[in-house]
């Protein structure tokens, strides 16, 4: 019996955020999502292992990782295809977290990385019950853009070694895997290097010839009987063909973490940097798949979904997880259509190791590196990438920095990135938009009557300047707002009125309350006035909750442009307006500021 969306409340919505996509689970999803599941299972495999030993732990321990918080955070994250468990980044935070406090592999080792581990979990909660997941809107699209470039390119690097055959030291940065590749040619394994090629170039005809099939598992497939035909024919010791091998490895145990004060201690800090990188991870993967799906992601949820999945994965042999770029990309582009394939994916990856972990052996680690290579290439998004690069200059600049922070350092990176975004921003935004208007000439005599910029056809008033502000006038935008006002009447004395146009004025905080205050007594110390026309209600807030609206005079403070020019018209200087030619208003074809006729 299929179930009722529409039937269930909010609240059962939030308490159990799968519902939503739940009655959309067909033949044909449940399909799409087994296929993608088992292709996970068989990338994560060998990459777990690898991934626990650089945190430090024992090889089963990232099998742990990637079955209880993988299901946990697909099915109470947001994202339909970010697929979650050990990563490179997290595995290396825990290590240097950890590595100083004890031993890696002891008793004592482990115990302090399932405590770091839940409190990693108890704080990604807290955040997303405390709705704090509109910090990550401060990562732009462009911040995402290069830092998934980046991390493909990472991927790849990491997989040069396995492609090829070469031994490269474990954890070498961008950089360096490029000149140890390119000062050891000469020691490619050709046999590696052909088993890595030929899954590749598997992968590729499959996808464009056989789009039906998936080519990630044909790839694997291709890629084992070549290289089982190599080792037949040469024998393994000559061609040195490296595979996953054997696991004994069964249900991922209970486990506690320790709880004491002392080990709460050390961990606490170390938490709070693995939460922020994890959670900014997570949603950064999420969002960038989402940019390809056309999906919303909520990242309020995908905290809860990530703090539930390393909470509980402390209590299953499971240390800290995040969303995973290669698993989720795989996932993606083996079609995964609902969460169940990340969900799926764990499930495969506990029969594989329960029942079929001797057939998985034979999986050449090569094969496995020419798949990645092709998935890594499928997440730069190369359109995106030309259009930024030719017509944004500065989001260009964004873009170099977050890709060349992530080949430096992946988890750097995105947060280099983030910072120089918002740099930029705060830039923009402290220069709100400042220009002078006037009524277009041919317009004059029409009720409702169009401002243009001041010139030719919209000459200006030699006593008036009307200005339009289009932006926030804050504490980081006063100063540059306060020289346009004064540089008015610097440059031309007998503008001693100011009109300004606050419609676009989308808010405003003390700060520049008090300035407009400030400018409205120092030109009426001048012998004119400043005006404010179509403020909104934030704005008008402001000025009345502050008292500025009393000092700066209501009478000053109008709705509309007409009844603006109208009040504000016969304070201007008669005896100037009798030599004007301008006559830019109506009024002024009908008599002097002061009463007398025309």
């Amino acid at each position: 019996m299929r179930l009722d969306a529409s039937a269930c409340p909010l609240w059962l919505y939030k308490l159990l955020p799968f519902l939503r996509w739940w009655p959309q689970v067909n033949r044909g999803t449940l399909k799409a999502d087994t296929v993608a599941g088992l292709s996970g299972a068989i990338i994560v495999l060998p990459q777990a292992v690898a991934f626990a030993i650089i945190a430090g732990l024992p090889p089963e321990y990232g099998l742990y990782a990637a079955m209880v918080p993988t299901i946990l955070a697909a099915l109470f994250g947001s994202s339909w295809h970010l697929v979650s468990g050990p990563t490179t980044a997290i595995s290396i935070v825990v290590f240097a977290s950890v590595s100083p406090l004890a031993e890696p592999g002891t008793a004592h080792f482990i115990g302090l990385v399932l405590t770091l581990t839940f409190l990693a979990g108890l704080f990604q909660l807290l955040m997303g019950l405390a709705r704090m997941g509109a910090l990550v809107n401060f990562i732009s699209h462009t911040v995402i853009i290069g830092f998934t470039a980046g991390a493909a390119i990472q991927i790849a690097a990491s997989q040069i070694k396995n492609f090829l055959g070469l031994a490269i030291p474990r954890g070498a940065h961008f950089h360096e895997v490029l000149g140890h590749t390119a000062t050891h040619l000469a020691d490619i394994n050709p046999y590696v290097a052909a088993t890595g090629l030929i899954t590749l170039l598997s992968g590729i005809a499959s996808r464009k010839y056989l789009p039906r099939l998936p080519y990630m598992i044909v790839a694997m497939v291709v890629g084992s009987g070549f290289a089982a035909a190599l080792n037949h024919f040469y024998g393994e010791a000559a061609t040195g063909i490296h595979t996953v091998g054997a696991l004994d490895v069964g249900l991922p145990p209970l486990s506690m973490p320790d709880f004491s004060l002392v080990a709460l201690k050390q961990t606490i800090f170390p938490a709070l940097i693995i939460t922020i990188l994890a959670l900014t991870e997570a949603v950064a993967i999420a969002r960038s798949v989402a940019i390809k799906s056309g999906q919303s992601i909520d990242s309020n949820q995908e905290f809860i979904g990530q703090g539930l999945a390393n909470l509980f994965g402390s209590f299953f042999s499971g240390y800290a997880s995040s969303g995973s770029f290669n698993r989720s990309g795989v996932n993606y582009s083996a079609g995964a259509r609902t969460p169940l394939a990340a969900a799926f994916s764990a499930v495969f990856l506990l029969v594989i190791v329960l029942l079929i972990a001797p057939l998985v052996a034979w999986l050449p680690v090569a094969a496995m590196a020419g798949v990645l290579f092709q998935v890594a290439w499928g997440l730069i998004d190369f359109p995106h990438i030309t259009e930024i690069l030719q017509r944004h200059r500065k989001e260009s600049v964004v873009l170099a920095v977050t890709f060349i922070g992530t080949l430096v350092d992946l988890e750097k990176g995105i947060f280099l990135g983030i910072i120089v975004s918002l740099i930029f921003y705060l830039y923009r935004t402290s220069r709100p938009s400042i220009r002078s208007m006037a009524p277009i000439a041919a317009e004059k005599y029409d009720p409702n009557r169009k401002f243009a910029n001041v010139g030719a056809e919209a000459p200006g008033c030699p006593q008036m300047e009307m200005v339009r502000v289009e932006g926030s006038i804050f504490f980081g935008a006063v100063e540059h707002v306060k020289q346009a006002l004064k540089q008015i009447d610097e440059y031309d004395p007998a503008k001693k009125h100011v009109m300004v146009f606050s419609r676009a004025v989308n808010f405003i905080d003390l700060a520049g309350a008090e300035m407009l205050t400030g400018e409205s007594k120092r030109r009426q110390q001048l012998g004119g006035g400043l005006y404010l026309v179509g403020v909104q209600p934030g704005f008008c807030n402001m000025l009345r909750e502050g008292g500025h609206a009393e000092h700066m005079g209501r009478e000053n403070i109008f709705a509309h442009k007409g009844e603006a020019i109208a009040s504000v018209y016969p304070r201007l200087d008669s005896e100037i307006c009798r030599t004007c030619t301008a006559r830019i208003f109506t009024e002024c074809d009908i008599a002097l500021p002061n009463g007398e006729k025309r």
